[in-house]
């Protein structure tokens, strides 16, 4: 699942191209799933497709920024704001094309589910090989509950102080760190690629209870994950499987991960071993992780 630094390599990719054009048409695959839940997961959060297409017919994309995990897409028609907001899931990716045919990848190209036809020639779309991704249309932001709930961003300067308080609450303080630390309302945007090597390099182990860590490790956790998701920002983000770039591709940060994925720990060359944490597999070092 692409976390905050390969979202951001998307929106610094995203900005130059599309910002200040207008939507002239949008088209939905057919395969687009709707929610008319909030408990579903979807393509599009919208009770009807043509009210999807039509609402984001003539919009101008005014600003695109990320938060946390999430992509807003600004929006303005007839002078009032809207907003687009995405989350790419699995494996959703945006292109930015002359022609979706311009799209390299066949598991793309199958995939498409959102065509964005622009004003001033060519497309913007959205393919989700596993449509696990999310699209949802906004009057505003505070329109949907939970993006209000967001942790703060970890580059923020409260943010670490934001991470030792959430932690210490009665619903977190028996939980395993690694659990905690990929909870949004507690750190923005650390998945488990993340977590898994910040815990690694602080030598913490994954399940360990947020109530049996000192403020002090606390603080050095967190500071060793601001560093790896900015390490891999610059790395233009990890490539698993599927994530890729506006255009196709595909990041580094991977070639430089020591832990997530990993047989044999870089560090004591033990066999490393696995758990399940909050639904996740964790990989750690049983001999330098305590």
């Amino acid at each position: 699942m692409p976390e905050l630094p390969e979202v951001e390599g998307v929106v610094q990719a995203l900005k130059p191209k599309i910002e200040g054009r207008t939507i002239q048409q949008v088209q939905l695959s057919e395969r687009v799933r709707f929610s008319f839940s909030e408990g579903k997961q979807c393509i599009v959060k919208q009770a009807e497709p043509d009210a999807f297409e039509l609402s984001l017919s003539h919009m101008t994309i005014t600003k695109i920024e990320r938060r946390a995990k999430y992509i807003f897409f600004h929006l303005m028609k007839d002078d009032v704001p809207y907003v687009l907001v995405s989350h790419l899931g699995m494996t959703g990716a945006w292109f930015v094309v002359n022609e979706p045919e311009e799209i390299n990848e066949e598991k793309f190209q199958k995939h498409i589910h959102a065509t964005f036809k622009m004003a001033d020639g060519g497309y913007l779309i959205y393919s989700d090989i596993r449509r696990f991704g999310e699209l949802r249309f906004l009057a505003k932001i505070e329109d949907h509950v939970p993006l209000t709930k967001m942790a703060p961003e970890p580059f923020d300067e409260h943010a670490c102080e934001f991470f030792i308080a959430q932690s210490k609450l009665p619903k977190y303080e028996n939980k395993a760190v690694k659990e905690v630390i990929m909870d949004g309302q507690v750190i923005s945007g650390c998945g488990n690629i993340y977590a898994t090597e910040a815990l690694f390099a602080q030598k913490v182990h994954p399940a360990r209870k947020m109530n049996r860590i000192s403020d002090k490790r606390k603080r050095a956790l967190f500071e060793e994950i601001v560093a790896v998701l900015r390490q891999s920002i610059e790395a233009g983000g990890s490539t698993i499987s599927d994530y890729r770039n506006i255009n196709g591709e595909a990041g580094s940060m991977q070639n430089r991960l020591k832990m997530y994925g990993k047989k044999i720990c870089p560090v004591c060359e033990t066999a490393t071993s696995q758990m399940t944490i909050g639904g996740r597999t964790s990989v750690y070092c049983p001999n330098c992780q305590h």
